[in-house]
């Protein structure tokens, strides 16, 4: 009996042991893993793309809407701008966002009301059109704002754990970024507790352009509120010549 507990605690002792040294507490390291997802993505020097919108509640109803994005990279600074085509009550809204010099300014224009409202600091934690993305979802994923805190190797994936302090929503976030790509398939999101909250889902990778892939599919839920919100995209064209006024806010007011 002593012989068997003796070898369970050493079975027990060795796998924690192995555990503990797959985790790499090297900020440097994990900031250079995530460094080279954001720098794959920004390989590409624009993309147009159509995108569905599926948001479902907690009964199982849905809503659908159609979006056409577009997107531009030039250096360290990108531009985002999506404009709502259907359904009809929400047909010319926009959202523009543009990370400039390290800085996220974030408009979004209600043709109902006729007025562009810059999301302020209060309201990032605020629902996207009703979806299950906040603004602050929506914000480019700067390595720069992140405190990374370790990581750990697995077969196909690096977990990468980090921190952003200026964040009201979310305590601590979990990477799962694809080992073979740099990809990234999964984020887990945490409040103060400890208490997983939103979990989003990356799938269906294509190559959109050399070295860079990216999901066809991604996937919001909403663990507290049992709610999913699912984007989905087509017609993708990537490195086409896009003028800088789509994104300003005669761009934003103008639509599609």
């Amino acid at each position: 009996m002593k012989t068997f507990l003796f070898s369970l605690i050493s079975i027990l002792f060795f796998a924690f042991s192995l555990a503990a040294q797959e985790r790499i507490t090297d900020e440097a390291e994990a900031r250079a893993i995530f460094e080279e997802v954001e720098e794959r993505r920004n390989s590409i020097q624009s993309e147009t793309a159509i995108m569905e919108m599926v948001i479902t509640d907690n009964r199982g109803r849905t809503r659908s809407r159609t979006m056409q994005s577009w997107i531009k990279n030039d250096g360290d600074d990108t531009s985002s701008l999506i404009v709502f085509s259907a359904p009809g009550n929400v047909r010319g809204t926009g959202f523009l966002s543009v990370n400039e010099d390290g800085s996220t300014t974030q408009r979004l224009f209600l043709p109902s009301v006729g007025r562009i409202q810059t999301i302020g600091s209060s309201e990032r934690g605020d629902r996207f059109m009703g979806s299950d993305f906040t603004y602050e979802d929506l914000g480019d994923q700067n390595p720069d704002d992140y405190d990374f805190e370790w990581l750990e190797e697995h077969d196909e994936i690096f977990l990468i754990r980090a921190s952003k302090s200026d964040s009201d929503q979310y305590s601590y976030v979990k990477f799962e970024i694809i080992k073979e790509t740099y990809a990234l398939k999964t984020i887990h999101y945490f409040d103060e507790n400890d208490n997983q909250i939103k979990r989003l889902e990356a799938e269906q990778f294509e190559e959109i352009s050399d070295g860079l892939w990216s999901p066809a599919k991604m996937t919001m839920f909403d663990l507290r509120e049992d709610r999913k919100t699912e984007i989905s995209w087509s017609e993708r064209e990537v490195n086409s010549t896009i003028e800088d006024w789509r994104f300003t806010e005669r761009g934003l007011r103008r639509g599609i």
